[in-house]
């Protein structure tokens, strides 16, 4: 399933875009911000966190997907968003998570997939916009995160083994675009954003969401002094 929407003269198809998330609970989401502010406030964070990643797929104009970590949480998947597909990431690492997914996806008929996570509220609408239309000219778009890894990944071909790359490290950008490369892909990095792993990234909130009137974000930003952050603004 695909939908398209008209560019100037052109016409851009929406991809597929994929959510993969956890269901935020204690001691399963966001371990390391929990270390360093408290596991009740981290894991309000994660909730708002991923409040923001379902405002974006509710809204999204194409085929929507939302991905749980765990089997057992399909059913809590499909109650907070309910005309998306629902399918469990399986076993492994995040990148034979990945490439299973994407391969079930493609099965299914979906050629144009674009994923995401629930840690980087600073996606705007433009982002979004911007990698469909990259992805009218080359194989894989990639958006970096400010800390080396990514905030975002599309294709319109079939991942290569990602089974081995550094995840969870700094270096997991560099590699992952340098083993699409090796794959022959032609590959768009197209900038990099924020994203929230650890207390020093909420500062950034304040800036990254400044003129952002989407509600899920308005309730992220409302509820940091609460719970004693200050985000530059």
């Amino acid at each position: 399933m695909t939908a398209s929407h008209s560019r100037d003269t052109a016409t851009v198809i929406t991809p597929c875009l994929v959510l993969l998330c956890k269901h935020p609970a204690p001691g399963h989401s966001k371990q390391r911000l929990a270390s360093q502010i408290g596991r009740l406030p981290a894991l309000t964070i994660a909730r708002l966190l991923l409040d923001c990643a379902l405002e974006d797929l509710r809204q999204w104009p194409g085929a929507r997907v939302i991905a749980p970590d765990q089997a057992h949480d399909l059913a809590w998947a499909q109650a907070v968003c309910p005309p998306a597909w629902v399918l469990a990431q399986g076993e492994g690492n995040l990148g034979q998570r990945l490439n299973a997914l994407d391969r079930a996806l493609r099965a299914r008929g979906e050629q144009r997939l674009l994923y995401i996570g629930s840690d980087c509220p600073a996606l705007r609408p433009a982002d979004y916009a911007r990698v469909a239309q990259l992805l009218e000219s080359c194989d894989s778009v990639l958006l970096g995160a400010r800390d080396g890894g990514v905030v975002l990944l599309a294709s319109n071909r079939p991942w290569p083994d990602l089974s081995q790359l550094p995840w969870s490290t700094a270096q997991l950008g560099e590699a992952l675009a340098a083993c699409c490369v090796a794959a022959g892909h032609s590959l768009h990095v197209a900038g990099e954003l924020f994203d929230i792993d650890q207390q020093e990234d909420l500062a950034l909130l304040g800036d990254g969401l400044a003129g952002d009137n989407r509600p899920a974000r308005r309730a992220l930003l409302a509820a940091l002094p609460a719970l004693g952050i200050a985000a530059h603004a």
